[in-house]
């Protein structure tokens, strides 16, 4: 013995789960007080736990998973005596011996050996996928004790029809790690053991009892029904399961039965209908679906919320000790964050609400700290590179320029201005995000920015997502740039602010092959100042012979690999500043998330002159109304924007529905005006679209039918209304980026919302329209109830994958992006070994927003 009391070491000493079990049965006795070794129970078993093989290091992190973070002396007495009779059933169970299976032991597929008293799961068609628990308690699973072990198949957590293997697979549930992070919901309380005695109708409770006796009953109409009753000490109750008819084959007389659900009143008796259902063992084990806060999950068809449960279950009950923790101890001391793998198994067998609560915000924190840590490494490592052009923007040269145009700039663009010239005049690249609603004039101040690097010297190009907007981008330069022409190459003696023409192309995708050649030569002769184009300017092919400035349009249409091939287009080297501009509002918290790289400009105010756009919420029977205000428009040489339904992700799918829009009001509503309409869409060619904006510009069109292609760049001075169809299939950040396509002159417009929706949560989120024309408040709104995704539209991609946190709690986004930059003060590479795993993640983010191209 040693000289606490405990078994010294040697060949006859017991195995430390023997050794446990007497402790646990000693600990009993004494009352649950902590004394039945010297130090108490927690040093045991950190002590155990050390001692033990792989196999037996699995049941005995099964304990340490039941136990909070402060360990067995910091539960109350009658926790104790639960969580005591708990771990002496699980340790009485033992664990699979460090040798091969017994001869004749059944084997799973994957090799491991095969649960033998699987619980019975029965899937939608009634067949069980593992045969009725035996009284044998489970062994632990096999395989490797270590973190590896949570790279087993999902099938280790036990055995699953192909069906349910194929449901849960879809559901991206591949391995054990992926089922302990495939989170729940929902929970349902069903804490609420009663007796059955005391049992009303209308409450939602649990029971336990023995089932007395159970049938099927064929009902009139076909249906049918199970019968049951069950019982304990203090009385019986009935029960009723509505078509499910495997119940009264799986359940028997004398089993041992918890019961949660709604009761009802039965002639006068109360009666559980189809309530949740579970049988229970001797061993002490955790219940699973009834008498606590039970898990729901998303699920999908072939796969019963049972079956996920129990799968769940054993996951954190075997597995989750064994997840590696992402957050420095530093953190979550001061933060008082549980462990990962407490806060993984609150997630899914909370004891209390309040457990859920802090296990996701634990969760939800280290999702954005990742973020964070990317996009602040990014703009630290932009500042730290020193090597952009310094571009000085002098106020000669301003008052030059400025005193060309025709018009004054507002105050806020006059800020964005200085801010982008404070940038420019510095070796670091800038990094700037200038927001502004549509209309607002941030391509004049990004013409003034890209003539500047043309004096200093160097190249400028401007990125659009779609060749009508490169093209009418390209038609504004012309404008500002006091030119005109019809060729592929423009010469525009712009102003005395620059002292010479400037030297422009415009480069896209649908240009022959000959004349993209030519382009891309002159552009890397140095023989081009300014360069518009679409995604063609990022091709392997093309190069700049100094590149100064990279202007990039709706910033939330490209990623950040594809502006950083941007920054690669230098052939002298170096990065270029940057400029991203976007007429989507974005929400102070997608800004910190998803541009926390960029410093941030906002033009708030609109050039003056313009009326304010009215906005009306319009059902199907006011669509005739609708349609005689567009004739009064055009009568008076106004134009109209009409656009089609968002249909799905699909453009195909969305073409066809517009092109059968405009031939439904070409000849039937708008038929008098047939001959001024005309379709865009974006599976039209580059050529066709041309055409129907050249018949737009001059005024023989007026009215276009259109999908969302017209979002962005469609660019219509006399355009006086926007009639939107299907408007509650929209988000409210994309509802009012269309909007803006009418008002952009002194003539009075209207924007008419036409839903067929009756549904109060779409009618009050369109009022908002009605309500409001400020962006940004629209912009918080749409985030709040539909979601980044929806925020951006429904064919933007590359968002954060997150499975907790959310991107407007910005309380938690600013917590993350303090400890994000406090690890980077101290740490600039993250080279900690606690920072491995926030450091892979972080490096697998793609921060920017969307990544697709259109």
């Amino acid at each position: 013995m040693t000289a606490d009391g405990r078994p010294a070491a040697g060949r006859d000493a017991p195995s430390p789960i023997a050794l446990l079990i007497k402790v646990l049965e000693h600990e009993q006795k004494q009352g649950f007080r902590d004394q039945a070794v010297i130090g108490g129970l927690d040093s045991m078993l950190r002590e155990q736990r050390e001692r033990a093989d792989r196999h037996q290091t699995i049941a005995l992190n099964r304990l340490l998973a039941k136990l909070p973070r402060e360990g067995y002396r910091s539960l109350p007495p009658e926790r104790r005596g639960r969580w005591v009779a708990d771990a002496r059933a699980l340790l009485r169970a033992g664990t699979p011996p460090a040798g091969p299976p017994p001869k004749g032991a059944r084997r799973a597929r994957n090799g491991a050996a095969a649960d033998p008293d699987p619980p019975t799961e029965i899937d939608e068609r009634g067949r069980t996928s593992e045969r009725p628990p035996r009284k044998r308690a489970r062994p632990s699973p096999a395989g490797a004790a270590g973190p590896e072990a949570l790279q087993q198949p999902a099938a280790a957590l036990g055995r699953l029809l192909p069906q349910q293997r194929d449901a849960i697979a879809s559901l991206g549930i591949e391995t054990v790690h992926d089922m302990l992070w495939h989170l729940p919901a929902r929970h349902e309380d069903w804490r609420n053991v009663q007796p059955i005695g005391a049992v009303r109708p209308g409450e939602k409770t649990t029971v336990i009892g023995e089932l007395r006796s159970i049938r099927d009953v064929r009902l009139r109409g076909g249906r049918t029904a199970t019968e049951a009753r069950i019982a304990d000490g203090t009385g019986e109750i009935g029960v009723w399961w509505w078509n499910q008819p495997y119940l009264a084959k799986s359940l028997k007389p004398g089993h041992r039965i918890g019961l949660s659900g709604p009761v009802s009143d039965y002639r006068g008796r109360p009666r559980f209908d189809s309530p949740v259902w579970e049988r229970l063992q001797d061993g002490g084990e955790d219940a699973v679906h009834v008498g606590r806060l039970t898990p729901v999950y998303p699920m999908t068809r072939g796969i019963q919320n049972r079956t996920l449960r129990r799968l769940a279950h054993r996951a954190v009950s075997d597995y989750a000790p064994l997840l590696p923790e992402s957050l420095p101890a530093r953190i979550r001391e001061e933060l008082r964050y549980p462990a990962e793998h407490e806060a993984v198994a609150a997630m899914h067998f909370p004891e209390r609400p309040e457990d859920v609560h802090a296990a996701r915000e634990r969760i939800a924190f280290q999702e954005l700290l990742a973020i964070q840590l990317a996009v602040l490494a990014r703009k630290r490592e932009a500042r730290l590179r020193s090597d952009a052009p310094q571009i000085i923007m002098d106020g000669e040269f301003l008052d030059i320029f400025l005193g060309s145009l025709p018009f004054q700039l507002t105050g806020a663009q006059q800020r964005a201005l200085t801010g982008i010239r404070g940038d420019m005049m510095r070796r670091e690249p800038m990094a700037r995000l200038l927001q502004g609603d549509v209309g607002s004039g941030k391509t004049v101040v990004a013409a003034a920015a890209m003539l500047a690097a043309v004096k200093a010297g160097c190249q400028a190009v401007l990125m659009a997502p779609t060749e009508v907007l490169a093209q009418q981008h390209f038609q504004t330069f012309s404008r500002l740039f006091s030119g005109e022409g019809e060729s592929v190459f423009h010469e525009y003696d712009v102003s005395a602010a620059l002292g010479r023409p400037v030297r422009m192309a415009l480069l896209s995708g649908s240009l022959s092959e000959k004349r993209k050649r030519e382009i891309r030569g002159r552009m890397a002769a140095g023989e081009l100042d300014l360069v518009v184009g679409t995604h063609a300017l990022i091709q392997e092919s093309t190069a700049l012979r100094s590149l100064g400035l990279a202007v990039v349009d709706e910033q939330h249409r490209f990623g950040v690999l594809q502006r950083d091939a941007l920054r690669g287009k230098s052939g002298q080297g170096g990065s270029p500043h940057l400029l991203v501009m976007t007429a989507t509002p974005i929400p102070r918290t997608l800004a910190l998330t998803l541009y926390g790289e960029l410093d941030n400009s906002v033009i708030d105010e609109l050039p003056p002159g313009r009326v304010p756009i009215s906005t009306r919420v319009v059902d199907p029977a006011g669509v005739d109304a609708v349609y005689e205000r567009i004739r009064g428009e055009v009568a008076q040489g106004n134009q109209a924007f009409i656009i089609c339904p968002l249909i799905e992700e699909s453009e195909a799918v969305e073409s066809k529905a517009a092109a059968a829009e405009f031939e439904r009001l070409r000849d039937g509503p708008l038929r008098d005006l047939a001959p001024r309409m005309r379709l865009l869409h974006g599976r039209m060619k580059a050529d066709e679209k041309r055409e129907v904006m050249d018949d737009l510009a001059s005024g023989d069109a007026a009215i276009v039918v259109a999908t969302i292609v017209v979002e962005v760049g469609v660019d219509l001075p006399r355009a006086t209304v926007m009639a939107i169809e299907g408007a509650e299939r929209f988000g409210l950040a994309q509802l009012h980026q269309l909007r803006g396509r009418v008002g952009r002159s002194d003539r009075a417009s209207i924007c008419y919302l036409i839903s067929g929706s009756e549904g109060a949560d779409a009618q009050a989120r369109l009022r908002h329209m009605e309500r409001t024309s400020n962006g940004f408040e629209l912009a918080e709104i749409d985030l709040e109830t539909r979601g980044p995704g929806e925020y951006f539209g429904t064919r933007q991609a590359g968002l954060p994958d997150l499975r907790v946190a959310k991107l407007t709690d910005h309380d938690l986004i600013n917590k993350a992006r303090n400890w994000a930059n406090r690890l980077l003060d101290d740490d600039p590479n993250l080279r900690d070994p606690e920072l491995a795993i926030l450091k892979q993640r972080m490096q697998g983010f793609d921060v920017s927003g969307a990544s697709a191209v259109h």
